[in-house]
């Protein structure tokens, strides 16, 4: 039986633009007796793990996480009555789901269940059987099980991608898209608290902006009083500057940090930026990491939230009649606001001032541990070097030379920007000596094109790319390692992109591409043509050809006539294909990828197992374990 790949299954993102910032009303009652039905333990007060539009690594959060006091086997209801029109078994994603359709044209949807219930649970384990594979997406006529409001479908659990014991739950419209289920006013939820503010980030937005001097971004955290976030010092800002945001909302007796669905922000009074998530589209869920800050998320692990709206952005809920939420700063100070609000209209309020540049005195430059180090920042190159007497480098591009002068000077320390767009410098030289920044091409972003050189061929698709890309590419030694590292991890991708290696070691069917992060390997795949690989990727940076010879583990718990039971493992490409049968009869085997064990659930649960068992166990790299057992 094959696995899904560890992605989650209709995973989420995109919402719909909003004419003005308000808060959320109630939706209309549907044509019901009765309104929507919280599905888990209905009238008592409850608490929520994670709320829709949350900001996720990977996607928008589409619905609502209903704590089941970390527990496994709450009753979960059907909220409204229908049908069940779809179901899903995954060892990742939603895991165990159900999607039931109602007469208005919604459909809710209830996630990582432990197990299904009645009739329905019998249909998918034949349906499992009949397909031989324990991992199902199933289309269910209309007319085989509809249900009523307050039906018991399932039982809550943590399979697939849940990292804790929860209800995953939805409300989609007719098109697919996600409703906020609090929009429904759940009685059982409560909250008066108003969202939290951690930390504001500024960003120039150009090459001739500055920051307290400097060209970057700056992080600062915020002081609080009531439900108000301020700085207590102005910031020195010149030019064109971007704001971000680290924020989160927290709902009454809950320690988790939910989404926030609406942000404003103005400059003296002038309303130029507006988000609000009340809704998501699934075609659109990768694209939030034109939302975030990617290269603070994916170096730090922290989500800041853009406040502007940058080039190759395509997401659709931000007011048209704001402005693309960049500050600029010219000949005057500006008071800055930032507004958030919960669903339940709970407001917290950010204030800072930016002055001119011109009342700064001297920048502070951290300190670097080499003596010229680079930095990409979208079109400009940040060069920073330990101060030697000179006030000027040579840019070297294709042989022709071209003088550069610093940008600013301080505590020993010398800072020049480079302008992608006029220069990609090959070479630079320095009175430290001469360095390449290895950054080889520039990649026209919404068009093909296909980069060649001598150490890798690549092809970008015409969505590959949010934006252009300035391409780095070296090849060197990490870890005792051949590596080619091929851009950065921080470039987001829209698309996957097609790489060719070149000489990249001996062909051979255990020897296959992993991205390399750390110590960490993640296997990629690839096929080869003579000394040459090519594999598909939606992350760049650095890339390995190891070999994978070494069979799965396969670990023994229990295997009688009344279970088996076995955890397995890889120690590099990872689990693939897996297999068990009785006296060659297939034996369906529920995997939990997160503790690596298989679980036996037999078609008939009256029939004991008997005879001879046979677990057959395939990493990716095509390694193969098989374990052999007579049952008596």
């Amino acid at each position: 039986m094959k696995l899904s790949s560890l992605i989650a299954i209709g995973l989420l993102t995109s919402c719909l633009a909003q004419a003005q910032f308000s808060p959320e009303k109630k939706l209309p009652s549907p044509d019901y007796s009765e309104p929507y039905l919280f599905p888990v333990y209905p009238g008592q007060q409850n608490w929520l793990a994670g709320t829709m539009g949350e900001l996720r690594n990977t996607h928008f959060h589409s619905g609502i996480d209903i704590r089941t006091n970390n527990m496994i086997g709450a009753p979960v209801l059907a909220t409204q009555q229908g049908y069940i029109s779809y179901a899903i078994v995954s060892a990742t994603g939603y895991g165990n789901a159900l999607f039931i359709t109602h007469p208005d044209g919604n459909m809710s949807v209830y996630g990582h269940l432990d197990h299904f219930n009645g009739k329905i649970a019998e249909y998918i384990l034949h349906k499992q059987y009949e397909q031989k594979s324990f991992e199902l997406k199933l289309n269910i006529p209309p007319q085989l099980y509809s249900v009523s409001r307050g039906d018991t479908i399932a039982f809550s659990g943590n399979t697939g991608g849940s990292s804790g014991p929860h209800l995953h739950f939805e409300i989609r419209d007719r098109n697919n898209e996600a409703f906020n289920p609090l929009a429904f006013r759940f009685d059982e939820i409560k909250d008066v608290l108003p969202p939290t503010a951690q930390k504001i980030a500024l960003k120039t937005m150009d090459i001739d902006s500055r920051i307290n001097g400097r060209f970057g971004r700056f992080e600062f955290s915020l002081l609080r009083n009531g439900s108000t976030y301020f700085l207590p010092y102005p910031i020195y800002a010149q030019g064109k500057i971007g704001v971000e945001l680290l924020a989160y909302d927290r709902l009454d007796f809950s320690q988790f940090r939910c989404g926030i669905n609406q942000i404003e922000m103005k400059v003296d009074s002038q309303r130029i930026f507006t988000q609000q998530i009340d809704k998501i589209n699934f075609n659109e869920s990768q694209n939030i990491v034109a939302l975030m800050n990617f290269q603070t998320l994916k170096t730090r692990g922290l989500r800041f939230n853009k406040l502007y709206v940058q080039d190759g952005n395509p997401l659709n809920y931000y007011d048209a009649n704001s402005t693309q939420g960049v500050v600029s700063i010219t000949d005057k100070p500006a008071s800055v606001e930032i507004l958030l609000r919960d669903t339940y209209s709970n407001e917290s309020k950010i204030n800072f001032k930016l002055s001119q540049e011109k009342a700064f005195k001297e920048p502070v430059i951290a300190l670097q541990s080499k003596a010229v180090e680079f930095n990409l920042s979208e079109n400009v190159m940040t060069v920073q070097l330990r101060s030697c007497g000179s006030s000027t480098i040579k840019l070297f591009e294709k042989g022709i030379p071209q003088e550069l002068e610093r940008a600013y000077e301080a505590n020993g320390q010398q800072v020049f920007l480079v302008d992608l767009h006029k220069i990609i410098p090959d070479s630079m030289a320095t009175c430290h000596g001469i360095f390449s920044p290895h950054v080889v091409d520039a990649i026209p972003s919404k068009t093909e094109y296909t980069f060649y050189s001598d150490l890798a061929d690549i092809r970008f698709h015409a969505n590959t790319l949010y934006d252009t890309l300035y391409l780095s590419l070296e090849k060197n030694l990490k870890n005792n390692r051949e590596v080619f590292s091929i851009g950065k991890n921080t470039d987001p991708l829209r698309e996957p992109l097609e790489i060719t290696l070149k000489q990249a070691g001996a062909a051979g069917s255990k020897n296959s591409v992993y991205r390399m992060e750390g110590r960490q390997y993640e296997f990629v795949g690839g096929q080869w043509q003579h000394n040459n690989i090519t594999f598909y990727t939606k992350e760049l940076g650095d890339f390995v050809v190891l070999s994978d010879s070494i069979a799965p583990g396969i670990y023994r718990i229990r295997c009688n006539n009344y279970s088996a039971r076995f955890r397995i493992s890889d120690n590099l490409s990872g689990i693939g294909n897996y297999e068990a049968t009785v006296n060659g009869q297939w034996l369906m085997m529920k995997y939990d990828y997160k503790t690596g064990i298989l679980q036996s659930e037999p078609l008939d649960k009256t029939q004991l197992l008997k005879g001879d068992f046979e677990l057959k166990v395939t990493d990716r790299a095509g390694n193969e374990k098989i374990y052999r057992q007579k049952i008596l």
